[in-house]
């Protein structure tokens, strides 16, 4: 029956379905309130399904309001709405358009967009067109977060060492950038060092509701990067998608989606003392894993989500994508509303956010009717306890606790996500070098890095705060880090480090040497720079399973360093406490981390600070002040920034002997009208490859290996090894991303058997680069195919991991 009545509504609808451009509901248009000013808004209200629209999830109420008022009747057509209004019976297989009103994207991603922009105005230009009609037709911020590295760590100028190391490799990416921002329309750049893109997308760049010319409608947001679903903790639809996705978005075409299903997450209860926001998203992030969560949103309620901070929040909204949602979704209430006033949003704005999402039904009160969610989960807050993911996925959850005897068992597990294979007679290896004036000892587990990095926890103060205490408290105590460990901190934003210097916690921090050491994303993709001092050779010589700690969302093998193979995500407090532990099979429930002055045993219960201590403290630091300070410059970048050189041509100038930035051949010989696709056949296999396979393994970011494809190409032009710098910031270059599909050093390719970025040419059964035996096949004429498993191409940066 409800089928039948579903298809006679879409009749009804199809009858009504306009001929022209005109707005099918016009009358929907309706006028609100809000402060002094009168507004103008698409009224759900005036659909008169008053019903059906609030039995629906408070994300889809927002795609509904997506089609309402994109009414053009070509892409967005009335039988869309009656599409959303049944979801009870279209979710999970029916198709709607969706335009969000901007883009964001980070400078790895957002480069090689930039140089498909410059080279679709040359194309138009070859074709007899207007070059200048190329520019994105909505806001598309790009944030340059991604490039700096943890050169040099543990001292006080760590921070302008690493910002002038970044300038130099990047100088060129850079004045491309400027170049773009000069040329384009809609295209705001903000410089390095202003912050980690989610964070600044969080506290400053987010609208929450638009307000163009007088019409208000919700900020929604698609970002070429995965963790843009860290908006979904102020109430604002947004994921990641791959920037062949954002470049058609940012030029205007609306998105083409199944209706998601909607799994409800029901939280009860609050956080014990002693866990933090990080352990509760490794707790979710492990259970909807389980659950299976792929293509869906995940939409949180109950009273725990009413009464934790939308820094927590943030948090959840943040890990997504390891969990596997396309969101993780907090509708707007009384909590965001207080943040917006907190992060010294305007007082009209923060009026109009409140009037329009309550006249919407976008405002989620806990006395309000569960919506009618596809499925529905709960987790008790009071049951989450200290947590780690590791050593290779981050919904690999273990237990605090736990970790002496998971990471033992790890090492004797036969080689897979949990597994190394190592031999019996080789677990108890040590290696001994020297340190500076001091003889050290690595074996397996040794902690090398131990990196307070990400914006999944740099953008919360109670975990940031709780690194401070901690770090306090230890000093106090007499203890100190270990000499192996590599530390360092990489603020989200400058609002971080205002506060943790008005909490006069920046100074413990920094006697354990987590100094600041950029305002990036650093170890979490990999930026983390070289290891202390004879910590790699020692990790060679006895090839130990070394270890590294980090407040992040990503731990593929071969991601956060080349050289260390067993990565845990942790709360930032616990980075401090494996810093201090110096091995992740440390016992501190058994084991004293050391003596105090008085020659006591301290564990880390001991110094451990408490939930009073850091609620107390947040509401004494966390001030608008330090939001308006940190934003109002934050366009205006560094002196070496500004005295960058760029161009103000139409046209971007190419350099042919560049290694940056390269224009590539897509456009090249592109006509009127596209070629017909040719059918493959007879193809031969270029890999065969296993489950979890991600993005990482097929377009590294991270380090350019000596012996690669790549790094021969740059030796050719000149380019001396030092300064390769990253597959992420020579995005700009196909000729070096094409080498570096496939270079994953942890690649496992099943014709090989073994870890590594080779292959079999099978012509002749000679083992090469896979790049070298792709070449090779393409010169003989043959086509190719890779053979996968599942979750194929999971994870981020999906640009060129698709054109590569």
């Amino acid at each position: 029956k409800q089928k039948q009545k579903q298809k006679q509504q879409q009749k009804k609808m199809a009858a009504t379905e306009p001929t022209t451009k005109e707005h099918a509901y016009a009358h929907t248009l309706t006028e609100l309130k809000a402060g002094e000013h009168t507004y103008r808004y698409y009224s759900l209200d005036k659909l008169c399904e008053a019903e059906r629209v609030s039995a629906l999830p408070y994300s889809v109420r927002v795609l509904l309001e997506n089609v309402l008022r994109n009414q053009d009747g070509v892409h967005f057509q009335p039988s869309h709405l009656e599409t959303i209004l049944s979801f009870p019976t279209t979710q999970g297989h029916a198709d709607i358009p969706f335009l969000p009103p901007r883009v964001l994207m980070q400078d790895f991603t957002g480069t090689p967009a930039v140089v498909d922009l410059a080279a679709m105005r040359e194309a138009m230009k070859r074709l007899g067109g207007d070059p200048s009609k190329i520019n994105p037709l909505c806001p598309t911020d790009v944030v340059i977060d991604h490039s700096v590295q943890v050169d040099v760590s543990g001292r006080q100028d760590a921070l302008a060492r690493n910002q002038e190391k970044e300038m130099q490799r990047n100088r060129e990416r850079f004045q491309f950038l400027k170049w773009g921002a000069n040329a384009f329309d809609n295209l705001r750049i903000i410089p390095p060092g202003g912050g980690i893109v989610h964070q600044v997308n969080l506290e400053y760049l987010a609208h929450s509701v638009f307000n163009k010319d007088g019409l208000l409608y919700p900020d929604s947001v698609v970002g070429t990067d995965s963790h843009t679903t860290m908006i979904n903790g102020l109430g604002v639809v947004g994921w990641g998608v791959g920037g062949i996705e954002a470049e058609a978005t940012l030029l205007g075409q609306s998105i083409s989606m199944v209706l998601p299903e909607v799994v409800g997450f029901r939280l009860v209860g609050k956080l014990p003392s002693g866990s933090t926001s990080t352990d509760l998203v490794l707790t979710v992030t492990e259970a909807l894993r389980k659950h299976g969560v792929v293509g869906k949103f995940v939409e949180f309620f109950g009273p725990g989500a009413s009464h934790i901070s939308l820094a927590d929040r943030a948090t959840l909204a943040n890990m997504a994508p390891e969990y596997g949602a396309t969101m993780g979704f907090f509708p707007t209430d009384e909590v965001t509303i207080r943040y917006l006033r907190q992060t010294d949003r305007d007082a009209e704005r923060v009026a109009w956010v409140e009037a329009y999402t309550r006249a919407q039904g976008m405002f989620r009160e806990e006395s309000a009717p569960t919506p009618a969610y596809s499925s529905v989960l709960e987790l008790d807050l009071a049951t989450v306890v200290p947590s780690l993911a590791g050593p290779k996925r981050p919904h690999d959850r273990v237990n605090m606790a736990d970790m002496p005897k998971d990471f033992a068992a790890c090492l004797k597990n036969p080689v897979g996500f949990k597994g190394y294979a190592i031999a019996e007679d080789q677990l108890d290896r040590q290696v001994k070098f020297t340190h500076g004036d001091h003889e050290q000892t690595l074996s397996h587990g040794s902690v090398v890095i131990a990196a307070i990095t990400s914006c999944t926890n740099t953008s919360n103060p109670s975990v940031m705060l709780a690194a401070g205490l901690l770090a306090r408290n230890a000093l106090r105590r007499g203890l100190g880090v270990q000499p192996h460990v590599k530390t360092s901190l990489a603020p989200g934003s400058g609002v971080v480090t205002r506060y943790l210097q008005e909490s006069e916690l920046l100074g413990p921090l920094e006697a354990l040497g987590f100094n600041v050491a950029g305002y990036g994303c650093t170890t979490c993709i990999g930026n983390s720079g070289p290891l202390a001092d004879g910590v790699s050779q020692a990790i060679h010589e006895g090839d130990l399973v070394a270890a590294s700690v980090l407040s992040g969302n990503r731990n593929f093998e071969g991601r956060v360093h080349k050289d260390v193979r067993a990565n845990y995500l942790a709360s930032p407090p616990l980075v401090v406490a494996y810093a201090l532990a110096g091995n992740v099979v440390f016992d501190f429930e058994t084991t004293p981390l050391g003596k105090d002055q008085d020659g006591q045993e301290v564990f880390l219960r001991d110094i451990w600070p408490s939930a009073e201590d850091i609620a107390t403290l947040r509401e004494a630091v966390i001030l608008p002040s330090f939001f308006k300070e940190v934003y109002s410059h934050i366009k205006e970048g560094t002196a070496e920034w500004n005295a960058l050189k760029s161009s103000d041509s139409t046209l971007y100038e190419w350099d042919l002997n560049s290694t940056y930035i390269r224009e590539p051949t897509f456009f090249t010989t592109m006509g009127p009208e596209p070629e017909p696709l040719s059918k493959i056949s007879g193809a031969y296999a270029l890999l065969n490859l296993g489950d979890s396979v991600t993005t990482d393994h097929i377009s590294p970011a991270g380090h350019i290996a000596r012996s690669s494809p790549a790094a021969r190409y740059l030796m050719a032009h000149d380019v001396d090894p030092r300064d390769f710098n990253t597959y992420g910031s020579r995005r700009g270059n196909h000729e070096v991303m094409m080498r570096g599909t496939f270079a994953n050093i942890r690649l496992v390719n099943k014709f090989i058997g073994k870890a590594g970025p080779r292959t079999v040419y099978t012509p002749t059964k000679e083992v090469m680069d896979v790049w070298d035996a792709a070449e090779r096949h393409q010169k003989e004429g043959h086509q190719l195919i890779v053979l996968a498993g599942h979750a194929y191409g999971t994870g981020s940066s999906r640009d060129w991991a698709a054109k590569g």
